[in-house]
């Protein structure tokens, strides 16, 4: 048994209740390890900001919902009808429901911005490794909840939304049906998809992501936050053991982050009061029409966060898996020729690409497509392994680095904006290029990241007080 601590005679009540606090429950220990006496970067920019903020976005979501489920009836002949009472007679249930749903929005640009810093300066590498799979792990999660939440106003599109995605599943071979049943409750979008997702939606997922989130922060202070400059801060220390480039996460990053949330919570409000649909990409128009399942809208799309994997989904067509197919064999005759097995190792590639376009051929492009978008998700997992890059960050990687990034993003915003255009054979081309710039991106990395001349990496941090 730990050894009380007294408070001194004298103290203040304050301290005294700490005192009380601290041989009970360790308040003192945790504020030091993970505030005050946690040392991060001093060279911190402003692409740090996206951590806290998706922690603000987190209660916000979780404080709406809380209130939206007060007045929110899961059943699909009151779902509308409830959020309409919301909207219109619940005093302040606009703000609220508008603050939930652009917090919906706003969490994915947060997240996305969050993994994209990431992978600029090599936050993944070891030994952060744990910390980039929690957070994908996270973003998996956040993408369901989105998911199981779209559905719950019982508008047209969640409906028609929900109909479509919830169908793909049934061209998994073999357990495809059963499982799209599985997942719908019945044998069409119903009141029993409703419940489930509901349930889903409210307390499942919530509780696996909070617990993810613990967990992302527990492995991060672990080993350390990584910086701009990709320097270890932690190899050059003073003599009491502080490292010389790093200062205290509190007071210095908790004053630092109150600008990131200052600004971004103008941006939430102004979105908020002005322009909660953001022209139909936030809350879409047919979203305001009750859910009828005998009138089909003209164009189903899902919200736009979900876009640029509905765009790889739509991109696999029977021409496209033909093209795959001789990539796959191309790439088992160059590693046949030039991978440099000895023996009968040497035909390994060779046939494991017959396989594979074996595979391809066997199977409906519908499943493809399905598999397609699930491992543009499931890619970003290995990422640390697929780096091969010597340096972490981009500012000691070879210039072209820095374009080949910014044509990623670009061609994932492209990828997003056809997906919530209705299909063009033009718009269908530039997917099916999209999707394989975007897997050959991770899929080449341990190649092209080691390429070029890298830039020799300070033994500190680079610092421009400001």
């Amino acid at each position: 048994m730990a050894e009380f601590k007294e408070a001194p005679a004298g103290a203040p009540m304050g301290e005294k209740l700490l005192t009380w606090v601290d041989n009970r429950f360790p308040a003192s220990k945790l504020y030091k390890e993970h505030l005050s006496e946690y040392y991060a970067p001093k060279n911190f920019n402003w692409m740090y900001f996206f951590g806290s903020l998706a922690m603000l976005v987190l209660v916000i979501q979780i404080v709406t919902g809380i209130f939206l489920t007060m007045h929110y009836k899961p059943d699909a002949n009151l779902a509308f009808g409830s959020v309409e009472y919301i909207m219109r007679d619940v005093p302040w249930g606009w703000l609220v429901r508008y603050m939930h749903s652009t917090g919906a929005s706003a969490f994915f640009i947060i997240v996305y911005l969050h993994m994209f810093r990431g992978m600029l300066y090599g936050s993944y590498q070891k030994p952060r490794e744990l910390i980039w799979i929690f957070g994908v792990a996270i973003f998996l999660c956040l993408m369901g909840e989105a998911f199981m939440g779209y559905l719950l106003p019982w508008g047209q599109m969640s409906y028609w939304g929900a109909q479509v995605i919830i169908n793909l599943f049934a061209a998994i071979p073999f357990i495809g049906p059963d499982l799209s049943i599985l997942i719908r409750g019945d044998y069409v979008v119903g009141d029993a998809t409703l419940n489930r997702f509901f349930a889903l939606h409210v307390i499942a997922l919530p509780l696996v992501i909070v617990g993810l989130v613990a967990a992302h922060i527990i492995a991060l202070h672990e080993v350390g936050s990584n910086n701009p400059d990709g320097v270890e801060i932690k190899a050059k220390k003073d003599a009491s053991g502080k490292p010389l480039d790093g200062i205290p996460f509190h007071p210095y990053y908790t004053v630092h982050d109150i600008l990131g949330v200052s600004v971004f919570l103008l941006l939430f409000s102004a979105v908020i009061f002005f322009a909660p649909t953001m022209g139909g990409f936030f809350l879409e128009f047919n979203n305001f029409i009750p859910a009828d399942p005998l009138k089909t809208p003209l164009h189903i799309a899902p919200v736009w966060y979900f876009t640029p994997y509905y765009s790889m989904l739509r991109a696999v067509t029977t021409p496209f898996v033909q093209v795959l197919v001789g990539l796959v064999l191309v790439a088992g005759v160059v590693g046949f020729l030039f991978a440099g097995l000895k023996g009968v190792w040497r035909f390994v590639p060779l046939a494991g690409a017959l396989v594979g376009a074996g595979l391809l051929l066997a199977f409906d492009p519908k499943f493809w497509g399905v598999v397609v978008m699930g491992a543009a998700v499931m890619i970003l997992f290995p990422l640390p392994w697929l780096d091969r890059s010597p340096v972490r960050s981009i500012r000691y990687r070879p210039s072209w680095n820095k374009w080949f990034y910014g044509v990623f993003v670009v061609n994932f915003v492209v990828l997003g904006y056809l997906g919530i255009l209705p299909p063009t054979t033009i718009g269908t081309l530039v997917s099916q290029a999209g999707t394989l710039f975007y897997f050959g991106f991770f899929m080449l990395m341990p190649w092209w990241s080691r390429l070029g001349e890298f830039k020799p990496v300070p033994d500190r941090v680079v610092f421009q007080p400001h």
